[in-house]
């Protein structure tokens, strides 16, 4: 019989960011808006999103392939965003 470690529970944040170069409208408008609001100097504004949840992996390696794997396929927009992952390692499952 193969011995199988038990699932770990993973808290994962993913941080997707647009790619240098291309153009983002949003962090544009902040910017702009920012001195009228009072905030002077504030420059490079870029705009991205945050995903949390929690993923269920029999260890660190397997559980930053599947995640790596959910951003190409579903999660950015490879062609334009990159993905920042990071894992929190929890108890056992």
């Amino acid at each position: 019989m193969l011995w199988q470690s038990d699932p770990m529970i993973f808290s994962v944040l993913v941080e997707v960011q647009l790619r240098p170069g291309i153009a983002d409208p949003q962090g544009s408008t902040i910017e702009r808006s920012l001195p009228a609001l009072g905030f002077a100097g504030v420059r490079d504004v870029r705009v991205g999103k945050a995903m949390r949840f929690t993923l269920e992996a029999v260890d660190e390696a397997s559980a930053q392939a599947e995640v790596a794997d959910m951003c190409q396929r579903f999660l950015t927009n490879p062609v334009i965003e990159d993905a920042v992952i990071t894992l929190t390692a929890g108890v056992p499952a």
